[in-house]
């Protein structure tokens, strides 16, 4: 999948999560996701972690409960490339703005905060 595609993913996904998601029990300490890249890549390495997980030919209340406490860290990283991506689709509208203007210098400061926000998402 895209990134570009991933983000638009997530970030309508997210609506959908139940509302008990939010208001869960903390039994497992998550990986904090600092930056967008930081999350890009828990989210990578988790989810190569369930997949680990899913590949075993049976799946033991043990195996259950590893998927479950991976999931405290990928939720932090959901969360923050949620975060940024409503911060990105902002900066991208201010890039739209100041290209319908008269004002190159507006348009070159926009787009470049724009370019710094979306960049994790390009690599």
């Amino acid at each position: 999948m895209r990134l570009p595609t991933l983000a638009a993913t997530i970030a309508f996904g997210l609506a959908a999560l139940p509302a008990a998601a939010t208001e869960k029990v903390s039994h497992y300490a998550a990986e904090p996701s600092e930056t967008l890249a930081e999350a890009l890549a828990t989210l990578a390495a988790y989810n190569a972690k369930i997949e680990a997980v899913l590949a075993r030919d049976s799946l033991s209340l043990r195996d259950m409960e590893e998927v479950h406490e991976y999931t405290y860290t990928l939720e932090k990283a959901v969360e923050r490339i949620a975060h940024d991506i409503e911060d990105i689709a902002v900066a991208l509208e201010d890039v739209h703005q100041a290209s319908e203007g008269d004002d190159p210098d507006a348009l070159r400061a926009a787009a470049g905060g724009y370019i710094d926000l979306a960049a994790p998402l390009a690599r």
